[in-house]
This record gives C-alpha cells, sequence and structure tokens, in this order.
C-alpha cells in the first residue's frame, strides 16, 4: 500500500462540489509524477507492507496510531477549510460525478496547483534508503557513545 499525501491531479475541478468554495487538495501538495514514482518502487520492492511518501503523511499516520480521537477532533475544525480555495465556482468547473469530466478533452496528468506542488520528497527518499539510514543513525549513536565514555 502505498500512503499518499495530496497530489496535484485535475480531479479537484470537475469534481461535484457542494462546499463554499472551490475543491482543493490539502496542502502540502504533491506532483503526479512523485506519486508514480512511489508506487514503481513500491512494486518494485514488494516485501514493504505500506509505503508512506510526504512528512504529512507520516505525520498523520503517526498521529493517527497514537490518538485518533485528537487528529479526528482537529480534522473536524480544520479541514473543511483546508479543502477549499479562496474563490467561488467556475462555470467551467463541470461536475463529472454522471458523466465523464474529460469526455471532450484529455485533462491531463496536472492540476491547477503547479505553483505550490513539491516535485520531491525527503521523507520519500528516506523511506526508499531506511536500511542505510538506520546504520549511519546507529555509527552516529557508537560515536557518541564513545565520546561520552571518554568525557568521563
Amino acid at each position: 500500500m502505498v500512503q499518499l499525501s495530496a497530489v496535484n491531479t485535475p480531479q479537484f475541478d470537475p469534481v461535484l462540489n457542494r462546499l463554499r468554495d472551490r475543491a482543493r487538495p490539502v496542502p502540502p501538495v504533491h506532483q503526479p509524477e512523485l506519486a508514480a514514482r512511489a508506487v514503481r518502487y513500491a512494486a518494485d520492492h514488494p516485501g514493504r507492507r505500506e509505503h508512506w511518501v510526504g512528512a504529512s503523511t507520516t505525520a498523520a499516520l503517526i498521529a493517527n496510531a497514537l490518538a485518533p480521537g485528537l487528529l479526528d477532533r482537529y480534522l473536524a475544525r480544520a479541514g473543511i477549510d483546508a479543502q477549499q480555495d479562496d474563490g467561488p465556482h467556475r462555470v467551467q468547473d463541470r461536475a463529472s460525478l454522471w458523466a465523464p469530466g474529460d469526455a471532450t478533452r484529455d485533462l491531463g496528468a496536472h492540476g491547477r496547483f503547479d505553483d505550490e506542488a513539491h516535485e520531491h520528497s525527503t521523507q520519500l527518499r528516506a523511506s526508499q534508503h531506511h536500511g542505510l539510514l538506520a546504520t549511519g543513525g546507529a555509527v552516529l549513536l557508537g560515536a557518541a557513545a564513545r565520546a561520552l565514555a571518554r568525557g568521563r
């Protein structure tokens, strides 16, 4: 399973929207190519059960594991506003609930959030190389322990 954060796709424009303002992904937003790289990596490494993409995903999953009720209460207050842009719905945002929103034209892979979307994720890179990071951390921890022992 690949746990993704918000992805900059065109799904937010042709969606049937009953919110006050236009729908948007909850920041931080990542480019679809990052999600594709994560999915491909997961397919190439089937030994891992889950792959987390983005620091916000990691934080949300950990918070939900430690205090699910607390996260639910926070999202109930902040989640609705975070899923909306300032500004009214556009007439050309045709709802795609009953018919394809891109039947007459290809909307492509990118949505309207290119200016804020991230192309890379330090957390994903760290997750892909967790063995190397664990080894480096163990070496640093050992060096710190030796330094402390010498200082005594």
